[in-house]
């Protein structure tokens, strides 16, 4: 749904993006630990042999009421200083932590082992932009079996009254060669992993569970990043489970089980000036369960760019109890009030979109919903073994195509839509 060359830029588009939304230690630490935790000469903590970082002999208190963020910190700051491949190790436990800024670049590879629980600290006006951001880094994973509690629960309210930018739990941002595995993230105030501007990167084996009516709390959103893999993730959201912006190219998005939630999108597109192409986009083998959308691309009506989606491909599809399977919308208008002018989203093409061996039920009788620009068409849509049946009774399965060329085979006949 949401990509930017510097903190300013990025914190500017949250906030946008969230006002748009609204107009529609201190203790605990042995004596012999405190010493083991002293800061070696120039202020770097100790590592151990391995050259592991561990916050609990960093200061860090484990009761998720004290707060850790500097011990946690100062392990990273240490371990990104460190010659050769270093561990930041976060111990079982509930850990209380505000931002985090875990910058570089760094000397060598960097691991954060979460074990534990990180829970994201409320009070608002600590934060700038988003809580975890790992900027300017190559070689990094976070793993583990731990969780990155966002704890939005207890803000989602002030987000809708108070058009408050709201900070992205885990951000990537010009990162190079990054992993994110195992983990679980929970109750984001915004998206829960956003990666920009970044390539090579693997999200894969995680959890992501937020609210079913609280927007904004995307699962895994890339924007303006190139070879993304987001692969065997269970995403229950108030938003999209997997969002894909402009400017990025060779994503993979496959395995994923989807519900409650928007689906998983390529857009918004054409919302702002100079947005760069998206291409080379593959969904396949996803279960999506009682979503409000299955497979979507969208892009606005008013929009601001030229820019072309293409060579975009959903395949292995299973909808079960989706309220809109398939859907190519260039209208899209999120804030109900558009100047509507429809003439330009012409600047947005979408072309060489494939659909293929998409099956399940759909919630509504509209299983498809392909409308495009009379100035600028869809063209080279495909509708391949598309059969996705309407759940419910006395009415039939429909599909309605404007502007929509291409070809159908082994599909439903009522699905056929294309011109």
């Amino acid at each position: 749904m949401a990509s930017a060359n510097n903190a300013l830029v990025r914190a500017f588009f949250i906030l946008t993006l969230v006002c748009a939304v609204c107009a529609a230690k201190k203790g605990g630490a042995k004596k012999a630990d405190a010493e083991a935790a002293a800061p070696a000469p120039g202020g770097a903590a100790k590592a151990g042999a391995d050259g592991t970082f561990d916050i609990s002999k960093l200061g860090a208190t484990s009761d998720g009421k004290t707060d850790s963020t500097k011990a946690v910190q100062d392990a990273w700051d240490s371990a990104c200083a460190a010659t050769g491949s270093a561990t930041v190790l976060i111990p079982k436990g509930d850990y209380l932590v505000g931002p985090l800024n875990f910058t570089g670049p760094c000397k060598g590879a960097i691991t954060v082992q979460l074990d534990g629980t990180l829970l994201g600290s409320n009070d608002l006006a600590k934060y700038t932009a988003s809580w975890i951001e790992v900027s300017h880094v190559e070689n990094f994973a976070i793993t583990g079996t731990g969780t990155l509690d966002g704890q939005g629960t207890g803000v989602y309210t002030k987000s809708k009254t108070d058009c408050k930018a709201m900070p992205n739990t885990l951000v990537l941002f010009y990162v190079t060669n990054g992993t994110v595995s195992g983990i679980r993230f929970l109750n984001s105030k915004f998206f829960h992993i956003n990666i920009d501007t970044s390539k090579d990167i693997t999200v894969k084996d995680i959890s992501i569970t937020a609210p079913a009516d609280v927007e904004n709390t995307d699962g895994v959103h890339v924007g303006g990043s190139t070879e993304v893999s987001v692969t065997n993730a269970t995403i229950g959201t108030g938003d999209d489970c997997v969002s894909i912006g402009p400017g990025s190219s060779g994503v993979t998005v496959s395995g994923i089980v989807c519900g409650p939630g928007q689906g998983i999108s390529v857009g918004c597109l054409g919302r702002y000036k100079d947005e760069k192409d998206v291409t080379d986009v593959t969904v396949r083998d996803c279960v999506l369960k009682r979503t409000t959308n299955g497979v979507r691309i969208k892009s606005y009506e008013d929009a601001e760019s030229v820019l072309t989606a293409s060579n975009l491909t959903f395949e292995n599809i299973k909808m079960e109890e989706v309220a809109n399977p398939i859907i190519i919308n260039q209208y899209y208008c999120p804030e109900k009030v558009c100047p509507g002018k429809q003439s330009n989203s012409s600047l947005v093409s979408v072309k060489d979109v494939k659909f293929r061996n998409i099956t399940g039920t759909s919630s509504t009788p509209e299983a498809v919903t392909l409308i495009c620009s009379d100035k600028q068409p869809c063209s080279g849509v495909e509708l391949i073994d598309v059969n996705v049946e309407y759940a419910g009774k006395n009415n039939k399965t429909m599909a309605v195509c404007t502007n929509a060329k291409g070809t159908s085979k082994g599909s439903l006949e009522a699905l056929a839509c294309l011109a």
